[in-house]
């Protein structure tokens, strides 16, 4: 971490070894006591770790999208696949479930000796759409090698997640037996597509799914070389607007002029929800506090990918614009395309918004705050049509606890690099349900995932050196959670 509180993104992509050395020791007990040797896990992970990578690759290659239109039997393939890795792992009782018309999910379980706290670990086995397939340099589903980087479809988000879990279960799963820790391993199988049961699940599974601590291995870390606990996640709410102007299309040479075709008035609509600055000027909304660490901007422009010469919307550090405050996005737009379009006024147009919430926002009060500014700004030469979609809550961490600690010394131990606490502008909305269900529980947030994986996007991938420091660490916290004692 630099003087003024920024952490200096790493460029290297393909100088990272899949081996990693620990952490020197640091003064006094370690949180993980006499039950593991950073060292001696270290050297069982290198002989472990071409059999995780191969396991990897296996799952990358069934294409388990979740959404509806796509085939379910890869999806439930895929659920088969991490069913047998787990009780290849040692978890002795295993089993695929679901919840009425939802996607499979896997349930595996080492239940706890009296007194002893039950750790849960949680990752998903769908994947988002591949979108453009001749747009990937490589087949989606056919898992690649450039480097350091896996490229395929969920190599990243969040089939590694789920290795994680296994390759950890496989390097202290014995040992953690001999401790009597539980450990439960929920793989959901529609995260991708908005968990759509994933709370009646987890009630109809409360006491198979119960827990004192709760890993959710579905976020990344602050760079290549640089650890990540996220200890805050934005909510999401999302609606689709249509703006009718006509019952049906006319010529535009013949009646064009009176009439706005309603592409023209849905834009006009959109441009109201940003001021000049970029700035989201929807009233209503809220902003959290400001973080404590700071991205460096050249960082957040080679990440994203912004050409050279463009300035940034907004105003405030980048790490506030992308975790404390909100951001509003169009991620859709249904009109005729530039190919099909003919000489004619559109009569409707309709958008997709999106809209990041920071912690310290309900989603509800935003939902409601986006509806009435565009009921506001309608104009009286549309009809505007509103419906109202997802609903996520954001997400703000306990940081100063035991779990915490223990996660930041196990994350600094694996990577010999202090653990940076990171916000996410992404959204994790059922960590809120996890939460309710399970009141007592506490939630870790950890990743698999760097800058460059491009998760959802075209190309993803992961690197393979950080992977293999995600399961160290991992390792490492599950050895130590033993001193956290039982919270339900």
């Amino acid at each position: 971490m630099r003087p003024d509180g920024t952490v200096a993104g790493m460029s290297g992509v393909d100088d990272h070894t899949t081996s990693t050395s620990p952490a020197p020791a640091a003064s006094g007990p370690a949180p993980w006591g006499e039950h593991a040797d950073p060292e001696a896990l270290q050297a069982r992970l290198d002989e472990l770790l071409p059999q995780a990578i191969a396991d990897l690759e296996d799952l990358v290659r069934i294409p388990s999208i979740a959404f509806p239109g796509y085939d379910r039997e890869p999806v439930r393939r895929s659920a088969e696949a991490v069913a047998g890795l787990l009780r290849e792992a040692g978890m002795p009782e295993v089993t695929i479930e679901s919840v009425g018309e939802g996607a499979p999910a896997v349930i595996a379980r080492r239940p706890a000796r009296e007194g002893m706290p039950t750790v849960m670990l949680y990752a998903h086995h769908d994947v988002q759409p591949t979108g453009d397939v001749d747009s990937w340099t490589s087949a989606p589903f056919e898992p690649t090698r450039r480097g350091e980087r896996m490229f395929g479809r969920g190599a990243a988000d969040d089939k590694a997640g789920v290795m994680a879990h296994v390759t950890a279960l496989r390097l202290v799963g014995e040992q953690l037996a001999e401790q009597g820790i539980g450990v439960t391993v929920f793989v959901e199988g529609e995260e991708e597509c908005g968990s759509p049961t994933f709370r009646p699940f987890i009630e109809a599974f409360r006491d198979r799914l119960a827990a004192d601590l709760i890993i959710v291995a579905d976020s990344a870390n602050w760079d290549v070389g640089t650890p990540a606990l996220t200890t805050s996640l934005r909510g999401v709410v999302d609606l689709t607007v249509e703006v009718r102007v006509l019952e049906h299309a006319v010529h535009s040479g013949l009646f064009g002029g009176p009439v706005l075709d309603a592409l023209t008035q849905l834009s006009r609509l959109i441009a109201t929800l940003h001021d000049s600055n970029g700035e989201v000027a929807v009233p209503g909304l809220v902003r959290a506090e400001d973080p404590a660490v700071e991205m460096p901007e050249e960082d957040y422009r080679r990440d994203a990918g912004v050409p050279e010469g463009l300035e940034l919307s907004g105003t405030g550090g980048i790490a506030a614009r992308l975790w404390t405050r909100p951001a509003l996005s169009v991620i859709g737009i249904d009109a005729p395309a530039v190919q099909q379009a003919s000489n004619t006024l559109i009569p409707a147009a309709r958008a997709k918004l999106s809209l990041r919430i920071p912690p310290g926002q309900e989603p509800a009060a935003a939902m409601d705050a986006l509806v009435s500014h565009l009921e506001q700004n309608t104009p009286p030469t549309a009809q505007v049509t509103i419906r109202r979609g997802e609903e996520g809550k954001p997400y703000q961490a306990h940081q100063d606890t035991p779990a915490t600690s223990l996660a930041r010394a196990a994350l600094g131990a694996a990577w010999g690099n202090e653990a940076v606490d990171t916000g996410l502008g992404g959204s994790i909305p059922f960590i809120a349900d996890l939460l309710e269900v399970f009141p007592e529980a506490e939630v870790l947030v950890t990743g698999v995932e760097d800058p460059q994986s491009r998760a959802h996007g075209i190309d993803e991938s992961l690197h393979l050196g950080e992977f293999a420091k995600v399961c160290l660490a991992e390792a490492l916290l599950l050895s130590g959670a033993g001193s956290l004692g039982r919270r339900a």
